[in-house]
């Protein structure tokens, strides 16, 4: 069994934040985080629904902190730290004031949303990424939950797989891995 959609939805916004939002290394290269200046077009293209909104300095900036705690509970998942996790997506959860209601949208359906109906788009992303998250380690689906195992990469990823195989952030990183582990092969003369 996989995350419904609406789930899969907000993890995949938490990885992308996270991706898009923190520093480290991406595809065997550095990854700066993005500056005050690069913040809301980094945003934009990390969840495009928030471009229809006013993204301002402050809510930039709460971005990038929800974004600095996700990464540390999915660091933590990836490293058999489940605990850890889910103390930090407490916390995100506790700051946030996320809430479950349910909301139907003009000629639409009921959707459940875990955020206040007045709260910044800032507040309402967060709550919503830390409660797929919450959800995520309420199942027993925490190990599609992941950092990218290739050499000088940690984008994190949700693992959507039938089989939970994927052990990386992208086709990219995969292929760097594969052809790497192929050249060790050849030069060790065991291909």
């Amino acid at each position: 069994m996989l995350f419904d959609s609406h789930v899969t939805d907000r993890l995949e916004d938490a990885a992308s934040l996270v991706n898009a939002l923190t520093g480290g290394a991406a595809r065997g290269r550095p990854h700066p985080a993005p500056t005050d200046e690069q913040l809301p077009e980094a945003i934009a293209a990390a969840l495009p629904y928030l471009r229809k909104h006013t993204i301002d300095t402050a809510q930039a900036a709460y971005l990038v902190r929800t974004a600095q705690q996700l990464r540390l509970a999915f660091e933590a998942v990836s490293g058999g730290h489940t605990d850890d996790a889910a103390a930090v997506v407490n916390t995100l959860l506790v700051a946030t004031g996320a809430r479950p209601r349910l909301r139907r949208d003009t000629d639409q359906p009921w959707r459940l949303h875990f955020h206040g109906a007045d709260d910044s788009p800032a507040v309402s992303t967060s709550a919503s990424c830390a409660t797929g998250l919450a959800l995520a380690l309420d199942s027993d689906m925490t190990d599609r939950l992941g950092v990218c195992q290739a050499t000088r990469c940690d984008r994190v990823y949700i693992d959507t797989t039938r089989n939970t195989a994927r052990q990386f952030c992208s086709t990219a990183c995969q292929n760097r891995t594969k052809a790497a582990a192929f050249r060790a092969r050849r030069n060790t003369g065991t291909t």
